[in-house]
């Protein structure tokens, strides 16, 4: 079996991370967010790399994965979009916002396969009174409508 350049990255980054957090109790969560934030994603190959280093099962390590939305498996796209699903922003068209997605060519939960755009869904944005809420790239945008979002998904696309 052969290591690729990216293979000894990821180990060398997992076991920084892993160091840096190694006096902790249950640090599982941390780590998990400090490889994401240090990788953009969490790849497959982590899994087993973590599991010997915390001495963890591959399934508790790929079961907390796959539990928190938050996490990626794949690098995210150069925008992330996240609309609000929570009860508030459902009521004032959130769906809306989701098929506007759709039908603009970003899946649901995925990235468009040009990478430009990742689109996720969420169930709150702490912005309930101004919803429907998206939130780009970490700013939060209340009052959402479908035009607006098109405009967004359109300039995320040719940036």
């Amino acid at each position: 079996m052969t290591t690729s350049a990216s293979d000894v990255t990821t180990e060398a980054a997992i076991g920084a991370i892993v160091a840096a957090h190694r006096g902790e109790r249950g640090p599982l969560l941390e780590i998990l967010h400090a490889v994401q934030a240090e990788l953009g994603h969490i790849p497959k190959e982590a899994v087993p790399l973590l599991a010997r280093e915390l001495n963890l099962s591959r399934a508790d390590v790929h079961g907390v994965i796959t539990f928190y939305h938050d996490f990626r498996d794949a690098p995210a796209g150069r925008t992330t979009v996240r609309i609000c699903r929570a009860e508030a922003c459902q009521a004032l068209g959130a769906a809306d916002l989701v098929d506007c997605a759709r039908e603009a060519g970003s899946p649901i939960g995925g990235t468009r396969a040009d990478g430009s755009v990742t689109v996720e869904q969420v169930f709150c944005l702490g912005n309930c009174a101004l919803g429907p809420s998206v939130e780009v790239d970490g700013k939060v945008l209340g009052r959402m409508t479908a035009e607006r979002l098109r405009s967004v998904l359109g300039e995320a696309v040719t940036s």
